[in-house]
């Protein structure tokens, strides 16, 4: 056993104070604090191993890819990587050169073509270089088994008209995609784990809805600083997941069978039916013409409901017939003296 030396003392005394004291003070980092850009300088003489990645674009791409990929050449040129355009193959490749100073730009510029072969804009692929910006590619391909409720929970992550793309979009501070069957998120690290989760919850049939309401009241609570280092669980909404099958149903009534000490007749053979019918006895000329005059009784039948079918249709339908009603007034229906109260009335309003 190695003895415990007055530097072992230390460090366990040292690490025991550091446990005690709260999180709010170890975490904390200064506003407006910004992690210095790794430059040219930092690495005058470049990378010593070589390294590549290579990716394969569907179809489609092709005519995009041709139009953007100077661009994308020019963008990777300021940090001497190489990329390659293979459309024969359908292929696109990066690689490092020995005036690559950055090592970390290779991985970016493997996303950067990821993103280009998932039907992303150069526009919003080009932005994966920045240092601050990430980006996920979520296969929900695999996730739902069914391809009609795959298809419906695909379309419920858009939305009507993309409205709920577009919340997610603004909540998040990240460029979402929806492309086959694939995913692809553009933004920074918090954003992207959101956007990861909520995929995830509308695979798995829960609406995004209830995630986009929840991400609402975290941005409204995030600008309070008196709640800074409190729970926020008080706050944000819990939905419980109802599932159909776990309702309570009512329960079906038992019915008992009367009792009988006898088991059920045994069904008849095929070689009893035979005997029965006499077709056993018979020879197997006489069996094949009984079986054609069998099937020709039921072809006329089928014929003859196929002709009603169609006549059917051909039958003109009844016209209704329209009778002219007579409209004859006695004079036992009328009110003769109502009416001579009216003309009164209306004799005596001339007059005045």
């Amino acid at each position: 056993m190695r003895k415990t030396t007055d530097i072992d003392g230390y460090f366990s005394q040292h690490f025991q104070r550091k446990k005690k004291m709260p999180e709010a003070d170890l975490l904390e980092i200064p506003e407006g604090w910004k992690e210095p850009k790794f430059t040219k300088e930092d690495n005058k003489f470049g990378v010593v191993a070589k390294s590549s990645f290579a990716t394969l674009f569907p179809k489609y791409r092709e005519k995009y890819l041709r139009e953007c990929w100077p661009l994308v050449q020019k963008v990777l040129d300021n940090y001497s990587i190489c990329a390659d355009l293979d459309v024969v193959e359908g292929s696109m490749s990066v690689r490092t050169t020995r005036r690559t100073w950055d090592p970390y730009m290779i991985v970016k510029a493997r996303d950067l073509i990821k993103l280009l072969a998932r039907s992303m804009p150069y526009e919003q692929a080009v932005r994966v270089l920045d240092d601050n910006v990430a980006c996920d590619i979520i296969k929900i391909g695999s996730m739902v088994q069914s391809r009609d409720r795959y298809v419906k929970r695909r379309q419920r992550l858009i939305g009507p008209n993309g409205s709920t793309l577009k919340a997610i979009e603004l909540l998040t501070s990240c460029y979402v995609l929806v492309q086959g069957n694939t995913v692809s998120c553009l933004g920074p690290h918090r954003g992207l784990k959101e956007v990861r989760k909520i995929v995830e919850d509308t695979m798995k049939n829960i609406h995004p809805v209830y995630n986009i309401k929840t991400l609402m009241i975290k941005k409204e609570l995030a600008k309070d600083p008196n709640l800074k280092y409190e729970s926020w669980d008080r706050f944000l909404p819990h939905f419980k997941s109802k599932n159909i099958s776990k309702r309570k149903q009512p329960k079906k009534k038992h019915v008992k069978k009367e009792y009988t000490p006898f088991p059920p007749p045994q069904p008849q053979s095929k070689v009893d039916k035979e005997l029965a019918s006499g077709e056993y006895f018979m020879k197997e000329k006489e069996r094949k013409i009984k079986k054609m005059l069998l099937k020709r009784e039921q072809q006329k039948l089928s014929e003859e409901k196929q002709k009603e079918k169609r006549s059917k249709s051909l039958i003109a339908p009844k016209e209704p017939v329209h009778v002219k009603k007579s409209v004859t007034q006695t004079s036992g229906d009328v009110d003769i003296p109502a009416l001579k109260k009216k003309l009164k009335k209306m004799q005596k309003k001339k007059k005045r």
